[in-house]
């Protein structure tokens, strides 16, 4: 009984009852595939074999450490969607499918788009080191934003589909009304990252902007908060 009330509670998902009890096999598969993405963002292609080349990789830990975040955001999300469905069905082994195809994808161009800003960052500063041994020019550094926006608009696509596919099992899983407008909530959160990915995208690739556009991923986080004000929840459960 403590426990029940402890697990309605204490988890970062109060307003929903999880019935993905059990750690599935398309889970397992899932957090391989997350881990290798992990690992392909920190590690080098090969290990550092002079003093130069160490200093290099330690340094690099700053933007390598922003993108490991956004990995694990997009990780999160993952595993939130299964605790809360625990949905298994063709549909879902498909679109989760893709998804980690999508999300081995991301890791380079998401490693690329931090270490070229942490270069920029740099060279505002009067240190072009990092930036002549990436070889990366302002124009660059659009392509390189436009390829992360491109990834994590099919993340947002597929994610975004996974939850529709839940919400129209909402009677067979027994969804409650609070548990219904939290999944539409999210729906609209990710139709509206997916909108932004697409703009991100073009800005970067289209426009002078270039890398710069990447900043508009700060309104992902605010369309997310707008709608959750709209899309009200009662009371925890």
């Amino acid at each position: 009984m403590l426990r029940d009330v402890a697990k309605t509670y204490l988890d970062h998902d109060p307003h929903f009852a999880w019935r993905g009890h059990a750690v599935t096999r398309i889970e397992n598969l899932s957090d391989i595939v997350f881990a290798l993405a992990l690992g392909m963002l920190v590690s080098s292609s090969a290990p550092p074999q002079t003093m130069r080349e160490l200093h290099h990789f330690l340094f690099s830990i700053i933007p390598v450490s922003a993108g490991f975040g956004v990995l694990l955001l997009i990780w999160n999300d993952h595993f939130v969607f299964f605790r809360r469905y625990g949905l298994a069905d063709g549909k879902i082994v498909f679109l989760n499918s893709a998804l980690l195809f999508v999300v081995l994808f991301l890791a380079y161009p998401l490693r690329f788009a931090f270490e070229s800003f942490f270069g920029f960052v740099l060279l505002t500063i009067g240190d072009s080191t990092y930036v002549d041994e990436m070889e990366v020019g302002y124009n660059d550094s659009g392509v390189i934003m436009a390829y992360f926006a491109a990834g994590y608009c099919a993340f947002n696509v597929l994610i975004c589909a996974m939850y529709c596919h839940a919400l129209s099992k909402a009677g067979s899983l027994n969804l409650s009304p609070n548990e219904i407008a939290l999944t539409r909530q999210h729906v609209y959160a990710f139709v509206s990252a997916t909108a932004l990915s697409i703009a991100i995208g073009a800005l970067a690739y289209f426009t002078p902007l270039n890398g710069f556009a990447g900043f508009l991923l700060v309104f992902v986080g605010v369309a997310a908060w707008i709608i959750s004000k709209v899309i009200k929840l009662p009371d925890p459960l």
